[in-house]
Formats: C-alpha cells, structure tokens, sequence
C-alpha cells in the first residue's frame, strides 16, 4: 500500500495501513473534513447564488470566500456574515449556519449576530447554537486543537440504513458512558421522546439491559408484552409500539446496544432477512467501535445524543420553497413545523396570529417553551404518543384568556408537521391543566410528574440500598437539575451517609454521622420533626448554617426527611450549584419522591441484613483454606448467582487422607436459597465423613443420607480420590458435568463417566468408579453447571468451548486459569446459577 498517496499531504502511507485508510495521521483527516465542509458551504452559496438574483450576487460571493479561507484571525467586522448570508433568505440555510459558526469563532456575540440577522440575540442562540453544540462536542471545540475522540456522527451511514430498511420509526444507539458502568445513549434517529432512557444501567430490566446483559436479540412484539416483560418501561412509555434490541460486540467485547422502534401494529423483525440486517449492522458498528478505539480515538457518546435526521427525498428549489410558503401563507390555519427535536423550524403567518407570537421569538425553540400555555403534562404526552406510535393525533388547548385551539400533530422520520385551527368551547372535551386558570400561566416543570412515575416504577426494581442511591441519582438529579445528592439512614443513635452523587468524600466527611439528638444539624432537624427544610440561596443557609455554603460550593438546598410508615428512616439531601427558588409545585413533587425513596430505602435495608445473613452462612459452609498437599496445586472459585440472596447449593472440597492420597469433591444443590445451602452442608458433611472409601461407596452412603433426611431436594455431586504416588485418580459421578483432563502436552478431553442418579431420589442405587492416569503436568477441571449451561446452549457445545479455552490457556499460572474459565463466557453475566470450579494441578518433579 506504500504506492497510495495520504489524501491531504500527498505523503506515502505505510504499507500496515488499512485498505480503507486514506489519510497518513488523524490531525490530516481532521484539516481535511474541515476543508470540506468549508467547500460545502461555499458550493451551497453557488447553488443559492445562481437564483438569488444579481443584486446579493457580490456580497454573497465575498461570504463565499471568506467561508473558504484557513485563517484563524477574528474577522475585523464579526457579525457581518450572518447579516449578509441572511438575505438570500431560506435558500442558503446552510450557509447561514456556517457563517453563524464563523461569526462565533471570530468572538460575535450572540447579540451582534442576531443584529446582522435582523433578529433579537436570544432568538438567534435558540435557532443556531445546536450548531455550534455539534461542532464544540464532536471537534474538539473552537481551538482547533485535535480531541482524543470521535464523535457518535460517524455511525450514521451504518444506523439509518438498518433503520430505513426494517422500516423502523426510530432507532438509536448505546455506548459506554465514561468512566461509569452504565449505557448512555450516543445517536438516535426519530427525535428524542423519552429522555428517562438516555441512560440504561444493564443490571434494571429493559430491553437493552437483557440485549447487553445475555448478548442476544431481544425482540418485543407489543406494548402488552413490554407491560409484562418490563413494566417499568411500559409505564414510562404507554404508547403502542413494537421495539427489538441487539448487543453491539466483537469478539468478547461488549460496545454497546442497537434499539430499533416501530409502531404498535408493526411486528419487529419477523423476516429473516431483517433479523440478518441487524446482525450485519451491530457487527458494522463494532467493527469501526473496535478501528476507532485502536487509532486512539474511541468513538464516545456525547453529553446530549446526536440526533440523526434521514435524508431529504428531494431538496425544492428556491421558486418552489418561496410558492410553498406563499401558499400557507394564504391559509387561515396556521401551520408549525417542528424538527425531532420538538423545536420549531417553521411557522407560518396565520399560526404567529392563532397563538399570538412573532416568527423571530417562535423560530428555534420548543413548542411548549415557545407557548408556555401548552408547557402541561398531557399536551407533551400527546407529542410523545404521536411520534413514537407513528400516527396522526390531536389534541384542544386553551389560549389565554379565552380563545380555544385545535392542534393536529403529523409526525414522519424526519419531524413532525403541526396544523392549527380555532374552535369554540363545544370542541374536544378533553382540555386539561391552562383550561381552569384564571390568571396568566406561567411554565410549569411538565416532566416532574412524568420522573415521579419513573422513579416509582424504577425503585420497585431496587433491592439494596446502593440500588436505591444510585436509582434514585439517575432519576432526581436531571429532572431538577441538581448538582448534589446524599442519602443518610438512622441507625445506631446517628444519621449515617450511605451513599452520594456529585461530591467528593472529604467534603461531606464533617456532615456524616450528627447524633440524632444534635438538632442543629439540618438532617437531623428535618428528619426529627418530619418537616423539610429549603433553602434557596447561601444567604439563606448562612443565616442557620455559615459553614455549609463555604464547605459544600453550592448555593441551594433542599432536606428531605424520609419517613417509611410513619417511622423515621433517614434523610434525603438535594443541592444546586446555584440559587434555586422552590415552587409549591416543586416542593410537593420533592416530598412525594422522599415518601417514595424512604419505603425502598426501608425495603432494601431489610435486604441488606437478610443478604450479609445468607453471605455469612454460605462463607461458613464452604471451606476457608485448601489443605497444602506436596506435588498438587490446588484453586478454587465460586461465584453467586447474579439474582436472588446471592446464595445457592453450589460446593467444592479437598480433603487430604494421607501423605500421596487426596479426596475432592463438587456438587450442586438445586435451588438458590438457604434450603439449598442446608442441604449443601449435610452432603459436604456427608462426604467428609466418608472420604477415603472407594469413590462409588462414598456416594452411596452419602445418597442414602441424603434420601434419610428427606429434604425435598436434590443434588449432583463428583468425587475423585487421587493417588499421586502411583499417578492414578479414581472418579464416581452422580448425575454431575464431566470433568476435563488436560494431559501434560495440552491436550484437553472431556471424561466420559458412567453417570449415576442424582443423590436423594434412589437409597439403592449404585455408583460406578473409572480409573485414569494422572501423570505429573495434567490437570483436572471440575466444575458446576453454572459455568456452561444458558438458555438457547448446547451444553455439549459449551462443554467443547470451555475445553478450548483450557487448551489455549496452557501456559497460564493456576490461579490466573481459574479466573480465566470463571469468565470464559459471556452467558455467565449476569449469572442465573452458581458457579463452583475446582482445579487440581499436579506438578512436575514429583514422585
């Protein structure tokens, strides 16, 4: 490949570069896209140009150039651009963005540029900072300088063809937050309609949870079928709507999740054809996740989603555009145009006179922050029904004082068109919220009421109180936009912290821990009298408490006292890094959310005792220590079950019986409980009693031990007894997984035994022994259930893979194989079932 030029110096690329490599170093490519997109828009300024007239000919044509140049300098006169590129009116609206662009990296304010455009600074910031936002994060910012990142754009050519081609509504893709254990969500195609599913921790049922969590396609057909798969997410969105979810991968690399929606009546992926497109797509994506990350430049989600808008079918000419707004001009309904973002593009004149605005002030912003009398609950929820479901509603809202409005909303995949017309009062019945005010409106926190639902559902999942701190950060935290947030519950005479967001430990150091009866302690003060205390500036802090502001940074708070059936439980702590005034509204909003965390922070206490119980029990039944025995090593692991108490029946022992004589054993119990764990106790006791004995006598007699307690449960179980003088080993199995033999040159088989009857069915049943040779180097894996056996897995299959992964790890030490094999597969995380593995190495040298 040396004989290929880089694509902006001219310079030979190395011969290990990539066959679609174009350019010899990233900081090439970057001048390069630059230079294009500088050549975009002076060709945009061309096309604009030719049918603009002779008049604006000239100064466009100097925009143009100085579009085209490379230089850094502020232009003398930042702000002209805009005012310049602005009368050539909607026919270079791309122009316009990339002079605006230029204006701001030449130092104009927001001010001056609206001035060239003949519109107030703050409409201009509202229609064009998305511009600069997309440029900031995905760029590198206004330095120039080159960003150790790629921006999530560069996965639209692979995104909207999968979502154009299964007919999805939308669609969106999930990578790695930074430096956290969540999915954020990176780019979305269809518009933003549920901003509680920006972020997905995979350990909280969701589609895209279960897609990462299992690495496979997880397909729901209905909103009844997610009501009874996930209901916190069909309570959060109660549309009709069909979704599926696909794990992004290479190899043993997890990325992230591919979603894709449709509407209600739609069936997601029910070709083959399309399930292969989402397969080919996710293994598209991680193939460039896995590029980017080895240049250097991991392509990272952004602190918003990029928003992918689908292709135009065609682009109007300028005449055209001019006759169409005409047109709708003449009309006497109005008409909106609002992009997937629910921010307004387009306004026509009879709309500005139907909800008295002026096209300049309307331009840019959000329907309900444009129209404060529409900024309720139901109207957004209509917004939200119609693009997600992909069909046509309606709904009737007030216009103070007393003018009443039909709004019909129309969404497709690249917005949604709104149509505008008067009725009188005998219109829709349903008209909610600005209907019943007498005095003039004013906006409301519309989402508050929807992440009070969220929150509800979301802490019914919360079984510990991490899950309760970090549940509840991800939900309160955005919805108010606050900057801190501590929990402390009461125990022991003293409010205790157990866990934060948003501050440092040494700063809330000197607030942990106040004594119950310390009443100058806010938390204290709030929790003992059950009455919250707000405060919305440092003044007003300072006045009862001089040393918070100084100590915390931050200039408003709020203290939630958590009360769980009329018993004190903790308090809830929510700060702001500035002054926040709390509205009666916000206040009851506030104390319904601590009514919420307090009965699941109570709930999750009493699982963290009965937890650290079930750790303690299950800690006291497995051995501490393995014995030492000269010529063998021996490790062992056991994990938990992902679900549950986190305890279960899985066992492993060694048992030393002489000084060239060892017995181990492993088995499992059915079931993940303390039942189970008992159970587990009395085999172990059962073959520890026994050892020694030939290996079909000690699982007869540990089986009819087993059927005599009668404990309703059964156990597999394998029992090896080793003779390291003679090289030998000697193996029973009752209704166990086979254990591997690694021979001293890394061959790896799977033993057949003669497989016995799980021990508690039969008392009578026989146990047949098979004799091996052990010769020093070879090795013996044994190993529970849990290691190979998930849905949809041939366990033979698995069996085979985890031999392999055995043969490829030969020259690792043992302790790091065991870990290893613990991981070997992704069906293990999360887990459904213990897992218990026991090694035994036998050295070379000896005997």
């Amino acid at each position: 490949m040396g004989d290929v030029g880089c694509g902006w110096c001219g310079a030979p690329l190395p011969h290990q570069a990539g066959r679609n490599r174009r350019y010899c170093s990233p900081a090439h490519r970057q001048a390069a896209w630059r230079a294009r997109k500088r050549w975009e828009a002076a060709a945009t300024a061309r096309q604009a140009l030719v049918l603009a007239g002779a008049e604006l000919l000239a100064r466009a044509q100097t925009v143009a150039q100085q579009m085209g140049g490379a230089s850094p300098a502020p232009a003398p006169g930042a702000g002209c651009h805009s005012a310049a590129v602005a009368e050539v009116l909607e026919l270079a609206e791309r122009l316009v963005r990339h002079a605006v662009l230029a204006d701001r990296q030449a130092g104009a304010s927001w001010a001056r540029i609206g001035a060239g455009l003949g519109i107030s600074g703050g409409a201009a910031r509202n229609r064009f900072r998305r511009t600069q936002a997309v440029t900031d994060e995905g760029w590198g910012g206004h330095d120039g300088a080159q960003p150790d990142h790629t921006g999530p754009d560069l996965l639209d050519p692979l995104l909207l063809p999968a979502v154009r081609e299964t007919g999805a509504s939308g669609g969106g893709l999930y990578l790695w937050a930074p430096g956290e254990r969540l999915l954020q969500l990176a780019v979305v195609t269809g518009g933003r309609t549920a901003e509680a599913w920006d972020r997905v921790v995979p350990s909280v049922g969701s589609p895209v949870a279960d897609a990462v969590r299992k690495r496979c396609l997880v397909r729901v057909a209905s909103h009844a079928e997610l009501a009874r798969r996930y209901p916190r997410m069909a309570l959060a969105l109660p549309y009709p709507l069909s979704m599926a979810a696909a794990p992004v991968t290479t190899g043993t690399t997890l990325w992230g999740a591919l979603v894709l929606l449709w509407p209600g009546s739609h069936k997601p992926l029910q070709s083959a054809h399309e399930r292969d497109l989402v397969v080919s797509t996710c293994d598209g994506i991680g193939a460039l996740l896995q590029h980017a990350a080895a240049c250097g430049h991991p392509v990272l989600p952004g602190r918003t989603p990029h928003v992918l808008a689908p292709p135009r079918a065609r682009t109007p000419s300028p005449l055209e555009a001019l006759a169409a707004v005409d047109l709708i001009d003449r009309l006497s309904e109005g008409c909106l145009a609002l992009d997937l973002d629910c921010r307004i593009t387009f306004v026509s004149a009879g709309a500005c006179d139907l909800v008295g605005g002026h096209a300049t002030d309307l331009l840019g912003t959000l329907l309900w922050e444009a129209l404060p009398w529409l900024d309720e609950p139901v109207f957004q929820d209509h917004y939200r029904a119609a693009v997600i479901s992909c069909r046509p509603t309606s709904f009737t809202a007030l216009r103070p004082p007393g003018r009443w409005l039909d709004f019909q909303l129309y969404p497709d995949a690249s917005g949604t068109g709104v149509r505008i017309t008067p009725t009188d009062s005998s219109g829709p019945a349903v008209r909610a919220g600005p209907g019943h005010r007498d005095s003039a409106p004013t906006p409301t926190r519309a989402r508050a009421l929807y992440d009070l639902m969220h929150l509800a559902a979301t802490l019914t999942e919360a079984v510990s109180v991490r899950n309760v701190v970090e549940m509840s950060a991800d939900q309160v935290m955005p919805a108010f936009d606050a900057q801190g947030f501590v929990l402390s519950v009461a125990e022991a005479g003293r409010l205790r912290i157990v866990g934060s967001r948003g501050y440092r430990p040494e700063v809330l150091k000197p607030f942990d821990g106040p004594p119950l009866t310390d009443s100058s302690a806010p938390t204290v003060h709030a929790l003992t009298t059950g009455v919250p205390l707000f405060f919305a500036s440092p003044a007003e802090m300072e006045q009862s408490h001089p040393d918070i502001p100084r100590r915390t940074e931050r200039a408003a708070w709020a203290f939630l006292p958590l009360i769980a059936s009329g018993r004190p439980v903790g308090c809830w702590v929510l700060s702001f890094d500035r002054p926040h005034l709390f509205t009666p509204d916000e206040r009851a909003i506030l104390t319904s959310l601590a009514g919420l965390i307090a009965q699941a922070l109570e709930r999750a206490r009493l699982y963290d005792a009965k937890h650290q119980l079930a750790h303690n029990l299950q800690t006291g039944l497995l051995p501490a220590t393995l014995p030492a025995v000269p010529g063998l090593e021996v490790t062992a692991r056991y994990l938990p079950a992902a679900e549950g108490m986190d305890i279960g029946g899985d066992f492993y022992d060694v048992i030393r019986l002489g000084d060239t004589t060892v017995a181990a054993a492993i088995g499992d119990v059915q079931g993940h409980n303390v039942n189970a764990a008992a159970v587990m106790g009395q085999v172990r006791t059962a073959v520890h009693a026994t050892a020694g004995a030939p290996p079909g006598e000690v699982l007869a007699r540990t089986n009819r031990l087993l059927t005599d307690f009668d404990p309703g449960l059964f156990a597999s179980c394998l029992y090896v007894h080793l003779d390291l003088a003679h090289h030998g080993a000697q193996l029973a199995t009752a209704g166990h997984p086979p254990p591997l033999l690694r021979h001293p040159d890394g061959h790896t088989e799977v033993l057949t035994l003669p497989c016995g009857l799980l021990l508690g069915i039969d008392p009578a049943v026989d146990y047949q022994a098979t004799e091996i040779p052990l010769p020093p180097g070879a090795l013996l894996a044994m190993y529970t259930d849990g290691l190979i056996e998930s849905p949809g897995t041939d366990l033979d299959d698995a069996t085979a893979e985890l031999a392999d992964h055995l043969v490829r790890a030969v020259d690792q030490p043992l302790d790091t194989l065991a870990d290893t094999l613990i991981r070997h597969t992704p069906q293990t995380d999360p887990r459904s079932d213990d897992i218990a593995l026991l090694l035994l190495h036998r050295q070379r040298g000896d005997g």
